[in-house]
């Protein structure tokens, strides 16, 4: 809500702010202050602060009081967060009540209390200067009150009760006020892994050394998937819990965040012990790295102002520092130190915070093998870092890491020089070699070299081009060649790699050059395989050829596999019909009455004396055909033209098939 013109202020309202004139002493100091005994947790800060009732969040105390002055620059105006305001509901707030005044301009807010609370969150003033009074009888119950406020130039302030399940979007940025690390709330996690989402977010971010907690600031962090496990740690003065798996995580974005290395370490001194067996080991000032293992660097016994420093070697942007005790085996540990840098390692300087009133003391371990980490805000920029321990366990023994990156160059500007062009005698008349390229600007000190580098590319890309055409053409020729050799013809069945090209000097396949050995039961070796010869069928150039049984002729593109039969590969290469049985089922001749004038032989019967063979009369030959039997005997058998019976073997006549 905001204040328009002020609102209207009651009875009530108007004799509290009386009174608040009446106590004017604190209304007229220059800064922000509190006064009376029931003030609680208060941190104010010229840009923000935080401030709570007395024993907050238990129950306020009886018959209290406490004013507190909020001012900030005069050219800015207030923002107010209610974070809690729990108040014993009474008539007009009339037994405890919160009231917020401008005393210069007259103007009140309130009284709230349970039963009349702020209808918004945030409140914005006119002001610069803004006192606000809290006041208690007798009461049963109540929290008290938890506010913060800032400069209205950070509309996105919340309060240090605002935790990471409040909001809903991936990437959130927000405005913490200064004080939230001591104000009740839990955290779980660690700088390194993440926070837990129900974690209390500005606490969380005074833990990870995001924001300091005397100052405040503006924090930017990620809503990531969250983890099965998060590990406690101490940090900037504050002890995180373990906590178990949630939906979410909180990261917070750091932008110089990186270990650093050290070029040399040195101490003051150093102890050099000698155990019971007699034997020396040295806590030298080399074993205070923190990627040691083993003991650490421990000071003299006896030395009450020992130091340990450290040297980056060059100057560094130095955001904090990490500090872990000798090991488990030793319990020695630093519980409190001061830091002081250098930049020549002759001229030092302690640091003092954000405050810059005294020497800050960072908090230490509290154990001998926890790692602890300590921001500096704002950071440290030099190349040599002391550490100077104030408190320790048993003996001062320490390993110690920096945290930072390296500083950012800024290159200061050069002096304007004016540049005096260089004189060219530029030619009247080019030569006629020489014609300038529309579009293209050649230095005449560069052109030599540039086209030479062009010629080069040329050349170089025509030799690889050369040389893939010359691949590609030897290629095709030995292909070729291969399928030339091992008769593989485009249309013949495909052969298995084993089958082909066994001899690179085959010779063509014909039906004679395939010897086949004699198998048991094979009949093509008695009689040669004569396949049946298709009908001559005249066949339209629209119709198509069915499937035929016949064995195909040559010319037709197949040829014989390299395999003894076509039953040795069965179902890869066409099985053609084969011809009927050598053994021949000769027909009975038919009883016919010889025609007339014709001669009957006596010798038709068999077995009669003085007669020759039988004869039967045999088909003609077909051009290019053996008679029966010449294969066999290698003579021709047939009736020469004397007509001589008697000069061939027996000899069956059979039928020519229809």
């Amino acid at each position: 809500m905001r204040a328009g013109g002020g609102a209207a202020p009651g009875a009530l309202a108007l004799a509290l702010l009386r009174r608040c004139l009446l106590l004017g002493p604190l209304g007229l100091r220059p800064a922000s202050a509190q006064d009376g005994n029931g003030c609680g947790h208060t941190l104010l800060t010229p840009h923000s602060g935080t401030l709570s009732s007395k024993n907050y969040p238990g129950t306020y105390p009886n018959h209290t009081m406490c004013r507190w002055r909020l001012q900030v620059p005069p050219d800015t105006s207030l923002l107010l967060a209610f974070g809690d305001v729990d108040l014993e509901p009474s008539e007009h707030c009339a037994h405890s009540s919160l009231l917020l005044a401008d005393l210069q301009a007259g103007t009140a807010y309130g009284p709230y209390c349970r039963n009349s609370a702020p209808s918004a969150p945030l409140l914005v003033t006119n002001s610069s200067t803004v006192t606000v009074l809290f006041n208690s009888t007798s009461h049963r119950s109540g929290r008290g009150l938890l506010l913060s406020y800032a400069t209205s130039q950070h509309p996105d302030l919340v309060t240090c009760l605002v935790r990471g399940t409040h909001y809903t979007q991936e990437h959130v940025s927000v405005y913490c006020p200064a004080g939230c690390k001591d104000i009740y709330g839990d955290i779980w996690g660690n700088p390194s892994q993440g926070y837990r989402d129900t974690s209390v977010l500005c606490k969380a971010a005074v833990h990870a050394g995001v924001i300091a907690d005397e100052l405040g600031g503006q924090v930017t962090l990620s809503r990531e998937k969250g983890i099965t496990l998060y590990e406690s740690a101490f940090a900037n003065g504050l002890h995180s819990k373990r906590g178990s798996l949630s939906e979410k995580r909180l990261i917070f974005h750091k932008a110089c965040d990186d270990v650093l290395e050290v070029a040399t370490f040195n101490a003051s001194s150093w102890w050099h012990e000698v155990d019971a067996l007699g034997q020396s080991r040295s806590w030298g000032a080399e074993r205070a790295a923190l990627s040691t293992s083993g003991h650490s660097w421990a000071a003299e016994p006896g030395t009450k102002a020992a130091w340990l420093e450290l040297d980056l070697g060059t100057r560094r942007n130095v955001t904090g520092i990490i500090t872990k005790g000798s090991s488990e085996q030793h319990n020695y540990y630093v519980m409190s130190y001061h830091i002081s840098f250098s930049r020549d390692g002759k001229n030092w300087k302690p640091y003092r915070g954000s405050s810059g009133q005294e020497d800050k003391v960072f908090e230490g371990n509290f154990d001998s093998h926890g790692e602890v980490s300590n921001a500096f805000i704002p950071p440290i920029v030099a190349r040599y870092i002391r550490v100077t321990p104030q408190s320790w366990h048993q003996r001062m023994a320490l390993k110690v890491a920096l945290v930072g990156c390296p500083l950012a160059r800024v290159r200061a500007p050069r002096p304007y020089v004016p540049s005096v062009p260089k004189e060219v005698l530029e030619p009247t008349s080019y030569p006629a070699s020489r014609t300038p390229i529309p579009g293209i600007a050649l230095d005449p000190e560069k052109a030599g070299s540039t086209l030479l580098v062009m010629l080069l590319t040329g050349s170089f890309v025509l030799l690889c081009s050369c040389l893939l055409l010359l691949a590609f053409l030897c290629h095709r020729k030995r292909k070729s060649a291969v399928e030339l050799n091992c008769g593989i013809t485009k249309g013949y069945p495909k052969l298995e790699s084993s089958q082909v090209c066994s001899l690179q000097s085959l010779p063509a396949p014909n039906l004679a050059s395939f010897s086949m050995a004699p198998m048991p039961g094979d009949l093509s070796r008695t009689h040669s395989p004569d396949y049946a010869e298709p009908d001559l069928v005249q066949v339209s150039p629209s119709s198509q050829t069915g499937p035929s049984t016949f064995k195909p002729l040559l010319e037709e593109g197949y040829t014989l596999p390299l395999v003894l039969s076509h039953y040795d590969v069965p179902g890869k290469h066409h099985e053609y019909a084969e011809p009927l049985p050598p053994e021949p089922e000769y027909a009975t001749p038919f009883s016919e009455p010889e025609p007339a004038g014709m001669h009957r032989s006596t010798c038709g019967v068999p077995g009669t004396p003085g007669c020759s063979p039988v004869r039967y009369q045999t088909p003609a030959p077909r051009p290019g055909e053996l008679p029966a039997g010449a294969e066999r005997t290698g003579s021709l058998c047939f009736e020469g033209s004397h007509g001589q019976p008697g000069h061939c073997p027996l000899a069956h006549v059979y039928h020519e098939a229809l």
